[in-house]
């Protein structure tokens, strides 16, 4: 991928609400996301990288967008993992298996923390950060949108 079609994507993520943009090309892939920043002009960073692909790797997982949950008693210092599809939800690989998280549990970076089928292909959804499970928001097999919050995350944990 070259300089100008990085810029064009940058700018395309800069001019739009999405949060995150990621593409696969030619064996290489950009993934192209949004940061707030905590300066008082609303101001945002973008941050892009490029990562080679090889032919004989399997496609990334989707992964969670994480975004500050609305300010309310203590669950301002919380943070929530979204669904980044729509689709339906299951906290486990198999109705008979143990779910991948529980509440209480200890998670790490890019640990599988759910599924989200969508027609018919089971995504797993990884989680961007560090931390314990406060709340999980959805029951299993239920019906989920595109940025529904799935669990609440204490980074602290």
């Amino acid at each position: 991928m070259n300089e100008k079609t990085i810029k064009k994507l940058i700018r395309l993520v800069e001019e739009s609400d999405i949060d995150a943009l990621e593409v696969s090309s030619w064996g290489r892939k950009i993934r192209i996301t949004r940061k707030l920043s905590g300066s008082s002009n609303n101001g945002s960073a973008i941050a892009a990288q490029v990562a080679p692909q090889t032919a004989a790797s399997l496609p990334p997982a989707p992964v969670a967008q994480t975004a500050p949950v609305p300010a309310q008693t203590d669950e301002d210092k919380y943070i929530a993992i979204k669904s980044p599809m729509v689709g339906t939800f299951y906290t486990a690989p198999a109705p008979d298996a143990k779910p991948y998280v529980e509440q209480n549990h200890k998670i790490e970076k890019g640990q599988v923390v759910c599924i989200v089928e969508a027609m018919k292909l089971m995504n797993e959804i990884e989680s961007e950060l560090a931390g314990r499970i406060v709340k999980i928001c959805i029951e299993n097999a239920q019906p989920v949108e595109f940025g529904q919050t799935l669990f609440l995350v204490d980074p602290a944990g």
